[in-house]
C-alpha cells in the first residue's frame, strides 16, 4: 500500500514544479502580485517591508564603509549611452525609450503621442553615463577624491519573460558609483563592497555564496573586470546575487572624468559600480523556502515573533487578550543582535488554525499561540518556522521571554547551516566532460526534473568553448572563484592547459 502522501500549504510542492512552487509561495507569502503593466509588479506591504529592512542594513553598511546617497535623474539622454560602446551594446535591447512629452486626444476620444523631444531619453536600465556626466563637473582635484556616493532608485530593462523578482521590467536596487585618484584604491573598493555584499548574503539573509570573478562573456557591458557573489536556489540553479565592478579609466575618458594630481598634471580618473536588487528576495524565497511557504531569516524578518490569540468563549476574550498585550510589551523590550525585538499580535476575528497558516506562510520565525489553557499556567505554546508545524511545544511565560533572543539566534544559524549544506551537498568537481554533460542533462528532456548544480572544472579560456558549452547545456560560468581549487590543470572540454577550475551552472 502506497504512502499517504503528506498535505501542504503549498501546491505543487518543490519537488513537482518548482517555478509554480516559487510563484504560489510569493503569492500566498503576500509579498508581491503582477501589475497591469506587462513585467512589472507590485511589492504588496510584507514584501516591501522584507526590502526595507534589507536596505535598511545595506544602507547602514555602505556609510560605515564612507559612502553617501545622493540621487540622480532617472531619464537618460540617448547621446550619453552612445559614449562608451560596450555599454550601450550591452544595454541596447532592454531599453525603453522616451520619444515625446505630451498627449492630444483625437476626435474618436483616443489618445495620440505629440510634441517629439529633440534627443530620445532613456528610462535609467543603470545609471553609469548620467552619474559620469555629473561626476565630471564634481571632480576637479585630487583633493576631491575619492568620491563615494550611493543611490537607492528604480531601473527599467525591457524583459521578455518576466518572474516576480527574479526578472521585472521595473525593479527596485542600490547602485553604488565611486570615483578614485589611483587605480590601486578603486580596485580595493571593487573588492571591499563584493565583501559587504557577502557578509550581507551570509550573516543576514543565511544564504551562502561563492566569491569569484566573472569571465570576459559574462562582465557588466563596458567593465575591465566584474566580481560577483552567487548563490545555489533550491531547484540547483545558480542566482547572481550582488555585483562590483572595476571600470578602470574606461567610463572616465567617456565622461571626462579628470582631475589635477599633486604635480599638476591633468589625469583621467579610475571609477566602480556595484549594486543589488530586490532580486535578493526572490532568493531568500528560493533558499529557504519549503512546501508550507516562505522561511525568514529572524535578521531580516519584518515580524520576529507573532503572538496568537486562541479564543473559543467570548467569555475569556479579554482575559486571554490582556495576556497577549502584557506579553507583547514583554517582548518588545527584549533586544537581540543590537535591536528591539519585532512582534505582532494578531487578534483578527479569525479561526486559530487559519491564522496560525497564514503566518506560516508568511515565513514568520517564531508563532507564540495563547488560549485560556496556556493562562491558566502561565505558559505559551511556540511554533518554530524552522520545524515542521507540527513540531510545537508548551513552555513557562517566563523562561520562553528569557530564551526567546536564543531561540532566534538557533534559527538564523540553523538556516544558514541548512543552506550551506545543500550548496555543499550539490556542488561537485569534474575532470571528465561526459560526466559533466551528464550532471546537466535531465532525465526527462520533455518535463526536467531538478537536476544539476554547482560544476568545479578546469576550462581553458577560451570564449568559445564556453559559448558552445552554454548553447548545448544552458549551462554559464559563473564566476572564476577566489578561494578554492587554484591549481593548475587540463581543460575538460579541449585538454589544453587551465590555470584554475571556474564553477559552472545553470542560473537565473
Amino acid at each position: 500500500m502506497a504512502a499517504k502522501k503528506e498535505r501542504t500549504a503549498i501546491s505543487p510542492t518543490r519537488a513537482e514544479n518548482f517555478p509554480e512552487w516559487y510563484q504560489q509561495v510569493v503569492k500566498v507569502g503576500e509579498l508581491a502580485e503582477t501589475s497591469p503593466v506587462r513585467g512589472c509588479m507590485v511589492i504588496k506591504p510584507w514584501g516591501y517591508a522584507l526590502w526595507e529592512n534589507m536596505q535598511r542594513v545595506l544602507d547602514r553598511m555602505f556609510k560605515e564603509t564612507g559612502h553617501v546617497n545622493a540621487y540622480f535623474p532617472l531619464f537618460i539622454p540617448m547621446s550619453f549611452m552612445e559614449k562608451e560602446a560596450k555599454h550601450v551594446e550591452g544595454f541596447a535591447t532592454e531599453c525603453a525609450v522616451v520619444t515625446h512629452t505630451r498627449l492630444t486626444m483625437r476626435e474618436d476620444g483616443t489618445l495620440e503621442p505629440d510634441s517629439p523631444l529633440e534627443e530620445p531619453l532613456i528610462v535609467r536600465p543603470t545609471s553609469e553615463m548620467i552619474i559620469g556626466a555629473t561626476y565630471s563637473k564634481w571632480v576637479q582635484s585630487y583633493r576631491d577624491l575619492p568620491l563615494l556616493i550611493n543611490q537607492w532608485a528604480n531601473v527599467v530593462r525591457w524583459e521578455m519573460r518576466p518572474r516576480l523578482f527574479l526578472r521585472t521590467t521595473e525593479f527596485l536596487w542600490q547602485e553604488g558609483h565611486t570615483v578614485h585618484a589611483f587605480a590601486e584604491e578603486a580596485w580595493e573598493e571593487t573588492e571591499r563592497m563584493l565583501g559587504l555584499y557577502a557578509e550581507f548574503a551570509e550573516d543576514f539573509m543565511a544564504m551562502p555564496v561563492v566569491r569569484g570573478e566573472k569571465t570576459e562573456g559574462e562582465r557588466f557591458p563596458g567593465a575591465e573586470r566584474t566580481l560577483t557573489i552567487e548563490a545555489l536556489m533550491q531547484d540547483r540553479k545558480a542566482l547572481q546575487s550582488g555585483t562590483s565592478h572595476y571600470f578602470g579609466q574606461k567610463f572616465a575618458r567617456a565622461n571626462d572624468i579628470t582631475f589635477l594630481d599633486p604635480s599638476g598634471e591633468e589625469v583621467h580618473a579610475w571609477t566602480t559600480s556595484w549594486g543589488v536588487s530586490t532580486r535578493l528576495i526572490g532568493g531568500l524565497v528560493m533558499t529557504h523556502g519549503d512546501d508550507d511557504g516562505l522561511v525568514l531569516p529572524p535578521r531580516l524578518a519584518p515580524v520576529q515573533a507573532v503572538v496568537l490569540p486562541v479564543i473559543h468563549q467570548e467569555a475569556t476574550r479579554h482575559q486571554v487578550l490582556e495576556f497577549c498585550e502584557a506579553l507583547k510589551r514583554e517582548l518588545a523590550a527584549l533586544r537581540w543582535r543590537g535591536e528591539a525585538v519585532r512582534v505582532e499580535i494578531d487578534s483578527r476575528d479569525l479561526r486559530g488554525g487559519e491564522k496560525m497558516w497564514q503566518w506560516i506562510k508568511k515565513g514568520v520565525p517564531v508563532r507564540i499561540e495563547i488560549g485560556p489553557r496556556d493562562l491558566a499556567s502561565d505558559s505559551v505554546f511556540v511554533g518554530r518556522r524552522d520545524r515542521s508545524p507540527r513540531d510545537r511545544y508548551s513552555q513557562k511565560r517566563g523562561e520562553f521571554i528569557e530564551s526567546l533572543a536564543e531561540t532566534l539566534e538557533e534559527i538564523q544559524n540553523h538556516l544558514f547551516e541548512k543552506a550551506k549544506a545543500f550548496q555543499d551537498s550539490h556542488t561537485r568537481v569534474f575532470d571528465d566532460r561526459d560526466e559533466f554533460y551528464r550532471f546537466f542533462a535531465p532525465q526527462d528532456s520533455q518535463r526536467p526534473e531538478i537536476h544539476g548544480g554547482l560544476a568545479l572544472a578546469h576550462w581553458c579560456g577560451d570564449p568559445e568553448v564556453e559559448a558552445r558549452v552554454g548553447e548545448e547545456l544552458k549551462v554559464t560560468i559563473r564566476c572564476i572563484p577566489f578561494a578554492e581549487n587554484r591549481n593548475p590543470g587540463r581543460c575538460i572540454f579541449t585538454g589544453r592547459p587551465s590555470p584554475q577550475r571556474v564553477i559552472f551552472a545553470k542560473a537565473y
